[in-house]
């Protein structure tokens, strides 16, 4: 028996040290190629994206001074770790958020690209119609359903404790009750209506104002490859580099988060990740993919406030003042997350061990539940999390004021840091539980919804082409 548990602990040993002697992540030249063709790694990212949207908002509740280049607001000259870049990620959720919409345009602009490379035009254009009418239900129809939830929540009272908390993302956020059940119903309608107007908030679900954004991105996507479906490769990427420049100028006026620079330079990376050029410049990739990565997660962590409090975040600020179009001067921290979103989905295109490492099961699960965190996280906070935060807390307490006086605060103070990882932990547990059951359960519904108007709309659905005999409507008779 001795012999047997020392020959075991011998394999382990062994095991272990064969392991930390081996790349990360070793692939052989079939292996490489297969990552090189495989597009999971956008999933895989998409969950990444997904979690530190949220990470964001936690951020707002419980630590907002990380959301700071610095700390010299506080008396001190030495940032926080979490405030130095790459780390200050936690706190760029605007940064994720124009991930998104690049990896939106990647994958949306994929399928046909592939089919008009292969000569497939008519069907590359059937495909673009299909998914252009299921993207708009897919989009409405599971914000409807995570507004509805978060009403009822609301109507229930039991969003009050969030309400009343000092807590800044969600006191900033989370709607009152009603004054009565027809009101709500008036309520209800409004929120459904402002998460699809420009430049408005859903009371009941901030996190989608994105939404009419993504869903604008999609149509321009869309008719833009209808105008270069037939264009060489070289050429339709070229055009959508093109318009996503061009796109710059209606985003100054309009005011949008830079959907068109990203939706555009996600096509033509989506192009371009089919191209011989990315396959060659794979063998470079262990020299080139890391430092493009770094550089994108720096520009990534550009703050939206006091950027001048930072040395590394003030030169930023310097030579975009000088060097960026007008209309990417206006709000610089989405800028500059735009940019290095792009720059990082470029180094990931290029380097088969990127898009492996991304594709691993954890992370495609992830990716698979990242539209229900997105709708549904926002709930989490306002209840479970807001409730173990400030459980059994006074709701006035003292604070010194500037001048020294005493002020009264109407409102639950945070626990301790303790409490906080508590609350953080039982509420991001539930929520995944609750988003793994939405994505099983309820999405498939979406689907047969989406399915069923399809086939309705488009007469494919039995008995909607004739009844008796004779079509749903009269046919005129040249």
């Amino acid at each position: 028996m001795p012999a047997t548990v020392e020959n075991v602990t011998a394999g382990v040993k062994a095991r272990v040290k064969r392991a930390m002697s081996e790349p990360l992540i070793s692939l052989d030249s079939q292996q490489q190629q297969s990552a090189m063709n495989d597009s999971s790694w956008a999933d895989g990212l998409r969950g990444i994206a997904s979690i530190y949207v949220v990470a964001s908002h936690i951020v707002l509740c419980i630590a907002r001074r990380l959301v700071l280049p610095c700390c010299g607001h506080e008396g001190t000259s030495t940032p926080a770790l979490f405030q130095r870049p790459i780390f200050r990620l936690v706190a760029q959720g605007h940064s994720w958020v124009a991930l998104f919409f690049i990896l939106m345009g990647f994958v949306n602009a994929l399928k046909p690209i592939k089919l008009s490379r292969t000569k497939q035009t008519e069907t590359a254009l059937s495909s673009l119609a299909v998914s252009c009418f299921r993207r708009t239900f897919r989009l409405i129809l599971p914000a409807t359903a995570a507004t509805l939830i978060s009403w009822t929540v609301c109507q229930l009272g039991m969003y009050e404790t969030a309400r009343n908390g000092d807590a800044y993302w969600l006191y900033t956020y989370t709607p009152m009750m009603s004054q009565s059940w027809g009101t709500a119903i008036d309520d209800l309608f409004y929120g459904l209506r402002m998460t699809w107007s420009y430049n408005d908030i859903n009371a009941y679900d901030q996190p989608q104002w994105a939404l009419v954004y993504l869903l604008t991105g999609s149509m321009f996507v869309f008719c833009a490859m209808l105008m270069t479906i037939n264009l060489t490769p070289g050429w339709r990427a070229f055009a959508f580099c093109g318009f996503g420049i061009w796109s710059l100028d209606w985003s100054m006026k309009t005011g949008d988060p830079l959907v068109g620079l990203t939706v555009f330079f996600g096509v033509a990376l989506s192009e371009l990740s089919l191209s011989d050029f990315v396959h060659r410049l794979s063998k470079a990739s262990p020299i080139v993919t890391p430092p493009l990565a770094l550089i994108a997660l720096v520009l990534m962590s550009y703050p939206g406030d006091y950027s001048q409090d930072a040395p590394w975040s003030a030169v930023m600020q310097d030579f975009a003042r000088n060097r960026f179009h007008p209309a990417l001067q206006g709000d610089l921290a989405r800028s500059y997350g735009s940019i290095g979103g792009i720059l990082l989905v470029f180094s990931i295109i290029i380097s088969p061990h990127a898009r492996r490492l991304l594709s691993r099961k954890p992370l495609l699960w992830l990716g698979k539940l990242s539209f229900p965190i997105y709708l549904l996280h926002g709930t989490f906070l306002r209840t479970v999390f807001a409730w173990i935060l400030f459980q059994s807390t006074p709701k006035a307490y003292q604070v010194t004021g500037a001048d020294g006086n005493q002020y009264s605060i109407e409102r639950y103070p945070q626990g301790s840091d303790f409490r906080a990882f508590v609350a953080v932990g039982v509420s991001m547990t539930l929520c995944l539980v609750a988003c793994h059951f939405w994505a099983k359960k309820i999405e498939p519904k979406f689907g047969h919804i989406t399915k069923w108007a399809e086939d309705t709309m488009t007469g494919n659905r039995a008995g909607q082409v004739a009844v008796n005999g004779r079509p749903v409507l009269p046919l005129r008779k040249e």
